[in-house]
């Protein structure tokens, strides 16, 4: 099987009467892919960025983002909410989103022994993706917002290519927490974000801040914000479509 990696630059390449079936893309750059008489069957596309600025994703000379956009909300009901722009809505945002946190916690916790550390494809276990939140928390509140030195808890979990963006990796811990711990640790941090949010004016939203990835990048406490909405809401859809695989497999 052949493998392409960051290293290799496919930019502009042409695949005529190529079969690409069962290929999988993971973190690739598919930005302008033009594809004409395909064959699509069973595929399965996810990308979390698809509403932003002038994006569109066209089927057959639909744009289809606005139907997805549209599904997601109705499925996850406050989704919709994660673009406010003043205190009083983000403070609603969270807490709807705090809500179906909550409900999914419940459904986890009755569901059998070990569920929270079980990998779908390769994807982060539910755990996991907990630990991922407490560092995109920490990334986003208290990196970027407070401008603080070493926001990071040592159990927090970072992407693959964190190093390559400059975080220093030695911060987090290799080893594996319990689940108890996970959950205290992301509570703490979800409350964080509550605290703040509790106070938060519309002066401060508009106060300028530094993208803690991209420093070129202007951002605002508000655009902070949004990202860490943005996260949770991905990563609960994340979270939830592979807590629906492991129940179809238990039950097949």
């Amino acid at each position: 099987m052949a493998t392409f990696t960051r290293s290799d630059d496919l930019r502009r390449a042409e695949f005529r009467d190529t079969n690409l079936s069962n290929a999988r893309f993971v973190g690739a750059d598919l930005t302008d892919v033009v594809m004409r008489g395909v064959e699509v069957r069973r595929t399965e596309i996810d990308a979390p960025w698809l509403p932003d600025g002038e994006n569109f994703l066209r089927v057959n000379g639909v744009d289809v983002i606005p139907f997805v956009e549209a599904e997601l909300n109705r499925r996850f009901p406050g989704r919709e909410d994660r673009r406010a722009t003043d205190p009083a809505g983000l403070r609603a945002a969270w807490a709807a989103l705090e809500g179906t946190w909550a409900a999914t916690l419940e459904r986890v916790a009755a569901m059998p022994a070990g569920t929270v550390d079980v990998s779908v494809a390769g994807e982060w276990s539910f755990a996991q993706t907990l630990r991922h939140l407490v560092m995109a928390t920490d990334t986003w509140l208290g990196r970027a917002i407070r401008e603080l030195e070493q926001p990071y808890h040592p159990l927090g979990l970072a992407n693959s290519d964190a190093e390559e963006d400059g975080l220093d990796m030695s911060i987090f811990t290799t080893d594996i927490p319990s689940y108890d711990e996970v959950l205290e640790t992301r509570a703490g941090r979800t409350a964080m974000v509550r605290d703040f949010l509790a106070t938060v004016t519309p002066e401060d939203l508009a106060a300028a801040r530094t993208n803690p990835w991209s420093p070129q990048h202007p951002e605002t406490i508000l655009s902070c914000l949004r990202v860490i909405l943005e996260e949770e809401w991905e990563h609960h859809r994340y979270a939830v479509r592979d807590l629906d695989l492991i129940e179809a497999r238990r039950d097949a």
